[in-house]
């Protein structure tokens, strides 16, 4: 194949006429390039007719100039093929045949011209010039007629097919044209409103402004544009019930008056001849904008006014108190134990809870009243007008009543109560601000004493939240400053008297209030974001304790550790338990992790993939507190459990060894059936340790063995660690 040095290249020589040049014979092809290659064309050359079929499939070609008589698939039938294929081209044929068939031949398949050999130079380049120039003209007739097409298209539907009305007025605000929209949208044939006057279709309130659009006269930009009216609709032809609004967008024609009489004889005055209009239906629209700025200031789970909406309100209320020198009461509202539910039976039921605690409060306020929700569990109440604080106090007194009564949610009967904190204008705050923000602070008081209650502001609460700050703080400080401890609660076997394990429990050294227990700050961490670092600081804490434990002889002792929900979810906690093990040469087996129940079911398979990890990696996991938490059989026989360990509140309602206590015998019982090792905790009295030994609980944890201690009494028990004597009173092994 022969190409001139532009086939291929990008720019100007991409738009070139492509020719093929078909013939056997090499010097008549030869010779026929040179002749053309000079000119501003593009090409390419086949010695036979298959080569000449390939190059077809494989490109497009403006023009074939085709020698008849080739060696293996004649012109004629290469001619048949461009035909059958569709290949879009035309076809100049070159032949030295004298007969007439061939010609005839050539010209019935569509040939643009028949050269007979051997043909003048000037008579082939002006063949050639002839036939792209028809080309050229074809393509842009077709070009040309592709866009009237198009435009007749796109008149079409902008006018047969608008989703808008399209109309015309006449001088005197009657129709001459409207569309066909009209009478999908307003229910009118064209027929009814052809000749009507504007005001057939507008709404009587409406009239005046659409005076000034209907008849509008201007033509640049000052013309009415974007004005909204409402229009009448038909209702007996089907169409769309109701009133529709509409926004015009409008223009003026004017016309000049060629031809027709005018009063002053001008026939190039240029006079108002009517109005043309574009309506376009909006009333979706709008509805949608309501329904938006409605959701903007409500919440769409409660339908209740939101925090925005809250404190529009809450301002109002108080700007007419401090006209009218009245008080007004702010509620902070804080559902109780909502978590756990939301946790146990999953966010559904979480907010079909909200929305019924939502219904019961609103149901106990006056008309006057607004109830918000701020967020999550977290409801806001301002009552304006009181008489005196018993009136904020009765309604409080109602709330917890109203929610005292048992929720039903598709067949799970739960019990929720509510922490409220009450700020009364203008003796709490005087200020949106500082009435919410005392609100809240009262309400948090309300939950340290134990919830279920309500509580009004008063300055000493302000002081108790900047200590809940100073105590975060020095929290903070504490992880940096080393002031956090590990200490441990040995876990005995009752037959051998012998120390099997130990929890790990949290200290905290502070440098003003002395030793700090876990519960005094880690339900504080909880609700401030600090236990993950408070976490990763005890994992690494445990493992250089363990080390010590082991070079005093407990290294077959397995030391349990409580890992928070906040920490088994983060997804890396398997890995830095790994690391943290490898790191310090600790086996895996000394471990043991526990967790509460909830976890287990507010999450399970992620749960599951977790402790099955733990699992493989040799650390055994203990469920804690079990009985206390929303309890499910059916998960717990699919997670890999290997330790339960009975709650201290249960424990403690043992007075009588010989006694009857169902819920213990339960627990020991469902850890027999699932073959799990057993710990009872807060053992504290010996007929306490003699009824769980009695009843098959042989591993005890609590004061009347052992207090929690420092690692060093700890490490002291261990190398002195022998069996306890045989009494008929198990004694105390120590009481640090």
């Amino acid at each position: 194949m022969n190409v001139n040095d532009d086939l291929g290249q990008g720019g100007a020589a991409a738009s070139l006429p492509r020719l093929l040049l078909v013939d056997d014979e090499p010097r008549l092809l030869s010779s026929l390039y040179e002749l053309l290659r000079d000119r501003d064309y593009r090409l390419v050359t086949a010695a036979s007719g298959s080569e000449a079929l390939v190059h077809l499939d494989a490109m497009r070609f403006d023009l074939v100039l085709l020698d008849l008589r080739l060696p293996d698939i004649g012109g004629h039938e290469i001619m048949d093929v461009i035909n059958g294929r569709g290949y879009d081209c035309d076809v100049i044929v070159m032949s030295g045949e004298v007969g007439i068939d061939a010609a005839i031949g050539a010209l019935k398949r569509g040939a643009y011209d028949y050269l007979r050999k051997p043909y003048s130079r000037e008579e082939l380049l002006k063949t050639v010039e002839n036939a792209l120039q028809k080309r050229r003209l074809a393509g842009d007739n077709q070009r040309i007629a592709q866009r009237l097409e198009t435009s007749e298209k796109m008149y079409r539907y902008l006018v047969d097919s608008s989703p808008d009305i399209i109309y015309t007025l006449d001088h005197e605000g009657r129709f001459t044209f409207v569309n066909d929209r009209a009478y999908q949208l307003l229910g009118f044939t064209r027929e009814e409103l052809i000749g009507r006057h504007y005001s057939f279709v507008v709404h009587d309130e409406d009239l005046d402004r659409a005076r000034y659009v209907f008849n509008e006269r201007r033509v640049d930009e000052r013309a009415s544009r974007n004005v909204e009216l409402r229009l009448k609709c038909n209702t007996a032809h089907g169409a769309a019930n109701g009133e529709r609004t509409f926004t015009n967008t409008l223009m003026t024609i004017s016309l000049n008056a060629i031809g027709m009489h005018v009063p002053d004889g001008s026939a190039k005055k240029r006079e108002f001849f009517g109005t043309y209009g574009v309506a376009r239906d909006i009333t979706d629209r709008k509805r949608a904008e309501e329904m938006i700025s409605y959701q903007a200031y409500h919440d769409i789970l409660t339908d209740l006014p939101n925090r925005m909406l809250f404190k529009d309100r809450l301002g109002l209320a108080v700007i007419q108190a401090k006209r009218k020198l009245t008080e007004l009461a702010v509620m902070f509202i804080d559902l109780d134990r909502f978590k756990l539910v939301n946790d146990t039976l999953g966010h559904v039921k979480g907010d079909e809870l909200l929305q019924q605690a939502a219904a019961r409060l609103k149901a106990c306020l006056r008309r006057g009243d607004t109830l918000a929700r701020q967020g999550g569990d977290e409801f806001t109440i301002v009552l304006p007008e009181l008489r005196d604080r018993n009136d904020a106090k009765a309604v409080a007194e109602k709330f917890l009543d109203a929610l005292q009564k048992p929720f039903d949610l598709d067949g799970h009967v739960v019990h929720i109560s509510a922490s409220i904190g009450i700020a009364v204008y203008p003796g709490d705050g005087e200020t949106i601000d500082e009435l919410l923000r005392h609100a809240d602070i009262a309400m948090y008081q309300v939950k340290a004493l134990g919830k279920n209650g309500h509580s009004f502001y008063h300055a000493s609460m302000l002081d108790m939240s900047h200590q809940k700050i100073a105590l975060e703080q020095a929290l903070r400080r504490a992880l940096e400053n080393g002031e956090l401890e590990m200490y441990y609660q040995p876990q005995v076997d009752v037959i051998t008297g012998r120390i099997v394990g130990a929890e790990g429990l949290m200290r905290w050294n502070h440098p003003e209030r002395g030793l700090l227990s876990a519960g005094e700050f880690l339900p504080f961490a909880e609700e401030n974001g600090l236990m993950l670092p408070l976490s990763d600081w005890m994992l690494g804490a445990l493992c250089r304790d363990l080390l010590v434990w082991n070079a005093a002889g407990g290294d077959t002792l397995r030391l349990s550790l409580n890992l928070s929900p906040q920490y088994l979810d983060r997804g890396d906690f398997f890995e830095k338990m790994r690391g943290a093990l490898s790191r310090y040469g600790i086996s895996p087996a000394q471990i043991e992790v526990e967790i509460t129940e909830n976890i287990c079911i507010r999450n399970p398979q992620y749960a599951i993939d977790q402790l099955n990890k733990l699992c493989q990696l040799g650390v055994s996991v203990a469920i804690d507190d079990f009985g206390t938490g929303y309890s499910s059989l059916a998960y717990l026989h699919r997670f890999p459990i290997h330790t339960i360990k009975i709650d201290q509140s249960f424990v403690k309602e043992i007075h009588d060894e010989g006694g009857h206590y169902p819920v213990i015998l339960a627990i020991i019982s469902i850890a027999r059936g699932l073959g799990l090792h057993l710990v009872a905790e807060g053992v504290e009295t010996d007929a306490q340790a003699r009824y769980l030994q009695a009843n098959g609980c042989t591993t005890m944890q609590g004061y009347l063995y052992y207090r929690p201690v420092s690692l060093a009494t700890f490490v002291d028990v261990l190398k002195a660690r022998d069996p306890l004597p045989e009494q008929d009173t198990l004694p105390l092994a120590l009481r640090a």
